[in-house]
């Protein structure tokens, strides 16, 4: 029961689930993510901890940089199939519309655009 209460208060946070439907496009860098949420890096990153808390994330570092992606093969075996459904959820909502064009919007920082 701790692993599925554990997802439910990872996503009990709108700031939360708009990380995660940005991410549902691709692997992101934090400074995407500041970008495209208009955030500041240590919001991102605290909500992108307590996602990869409940296993919804998972990070990878490559150099300076650390980038996010939806982990499907969590230690949490909740994640996975809430992930599937928030596939089909929010998809026409103002902030998540919002959020993608923030994030069609976002420079990577270190010089390279998507």
């Amino acid at each position: 029961m701790r692993e599925l209460i554990k997802v439910f208060k990872a996503l009990s946070d709108e700031t939360r689930i708009r990380l995660l439907k940005l991410l549902q496009q691709r692997e992101l860098c934090v400074c995407e993510l500041m970008q495209s949420l208009n955030m500041t890096q240590s919001r991102v990153s605290r909500n992108l901890g307590i996602l990869k808390d409940a296993g919804l994330v998972k990070d990878r570092r490559n150099g300076l940089w650390v980038h996010y992606s939806l982990d499907q093969k969590s230690f949490n075996r909740y994640a996975v199939p809430i992930l599937e459904l928030l596939k089909d959820w929010l998809n026409d909502d103002a902030v998540t519309l919002e959020d993608l064009d923030g994030l069609s919007k976002a420079v990577k920082l270190s010089g390279v655009v998507r």
